[in-house]
């Protein structure tokens, strides 16, 4: 995808993105309501006489991802979606994938929802695949087939030593399960064993880890690997309190993990994002993004990434679209974040306040070159982990997420 047609002439250009936190997509058809419920984080109907493409998300699909189906911009949501249909839900992964302008995916193969892996995701949009290994799925997995504390514990240590030898990063979703308030230290060994055993007592089949020493763990075992930590933190679905996902609440644990040697990467951040901005630049091992939300802002996606441009060091702010379930969410991440960019450095240039050349470093860094550094990827193969493939999920949509 080249600079989007609204972006200024001088826009500076940038190479292939590396979205570094995305998902797989649905393989199959869609009926109206099950597309329209992944433009929102809600799992609520809509307001009565609208759609869910009512949002600045949905505004965003309908701008960008038409033409790329023989439509016209801004066509109704009930033409786009019976053209969606007309040529089928492979296709319609192949166009707008293969026009995102993407060439790296670092996929979160955590939800175990029926979507699309790494391989067939880069294959569809001619790109590399790489895994980012959902923690508490690990974690969930061992407990499945665990039949001691000893047995669910030794599957643990062993499927994150596996996975840290392929994987490019791991994810943790501690924000949804307890939130970011947790105690910043390594747990003990006896009590990560006392709280396993209590949760294995008790847990249903399937039942998600949410027990804060347990996630300590989780987060201590990953941060040992060397590899980065990605952490969901702000805006996200109904499973969270946002109140608990600010990302100065990791502050301790910032402190505590950087010995470890492992790069801290927060996601989305949105309405905190600015308090990411200040960790990534107060601690020299902590990252940024600000992610899902420049899809769900849409038309203020400018404002957004300019506010998180405002402390975040250069080198250390990172594109993800966050994309889930929609092959659209990767074309509208793409655009927004190439059209907000640009707009930005072509004002900031304009005004005398950046060098041309300094705005082009400054957009391959975020786009591209910051997430290569971070993750390895020129040296590291293409591919998914050794991990465990994911089972069925029970839930429902939206919970299937985290």
């Amino acid at each position: 995808m080249d600079a989007p047609k609204d972006a200024p002439e001088d826009a500076p250009y940038l190479p292939p993105l590396v979205d570094h936190h995305c998902h797989g997509v649905v393989r199959g058809d869609l009926d109206d309501e099950s597309f329209a419920s992944y433009l929102v984080e809600s799992d609520a109907p809509a307001a009565p006489g609208t759609s869910f493409f009512d949002t600045q998300l949905g505004f965003a699909v309908r701008r960008w991802c038409p033409p790329l189906l023989d439509l016209e911009a801004h066509c109704p949501p009930g033409r786009y979606l019976e053209r969606r249909r007309e040529l089928g839900a492979r296709e319609v992964m192949r166009r707008l994938l293969g026009a995102d302008g993407i060439g790296d995916y670092l996929v979160d193969t955590g939800p175990a929802a029926d979507l699309t892996g790494p391989e067939e995701l880069a294959a569809a949009g001619g790109a590399r695949a790489h895994e980012v290994v959902r923690l508490e799925r690990l974690a969930e997995l061992a407990a499945d087939a665990a039949d001691t504390t000893s047995s669910f514990l030794a599957a643990l240590d062993g499927a994150v030593e596996r996975a840290a030898r392929t994987a490019v990063g791991f994810k943790s979703v501690a924000a949804y399960r307890h939130g970011l308030d947790l105690a910043p230290g390594p747990p003990t060994a006896s009590e990560v064993r006392a709280a396993a055993g209590r949760w294995l007592a008790g847990r249903a089949a399937g039942g998600r880890v949410a027990d804060p020493v347990l996630l300590r763990h989780l987060l201590w075992s990953a941060a040992r690997t060397g590899l980065p930590l990605q952490l969901h933190t702000g805006f996200g679905d109904p499973d969270l309190r946002l109140d608990r996902c600010d990302p100065l609440l990791l502050t301790d644990f910032v402190r505590a993990v950087r010995p470890t040697g492992c790069a801290v990467v927060l996601l989305h951040g949105y309405p905190y994002h600015r308090h990411a901005a200040y960790l990534a630049h107060a601690y020299p091992h902590v990252y940024a993004d600000v992610g899902l939300a420049l899809n769900h802002t849409g038309a203020r996606a400018g404002e957004v990434l300019a506010e998180a441009l405002e402390l975040t060091p250069f080198g250390k702010l990172l594109f993800s679209t966050d994309a889930y379930g929609l092959p659209e969410l990767y074309v509208v991440g793409a655009a927004l974040f190439r059209g907000a960019l640009a707009r930005l450095l072509s004002r900031w240039t304009g005004e005398g306040a950046w060098s041309r050349a300094d705005a082009e470093r400054v957009a391959a860094l975020v786009g591209a070159g910051n997430a290569r550094r971070v993750y390895g990827l020129d040296r590291a193969p293409a591919g998914t982990s050794a991990g465990a493939e994911p089972g069925p999920d029970p839930d429902s949509r939206t919970s299937s997420r985290c």
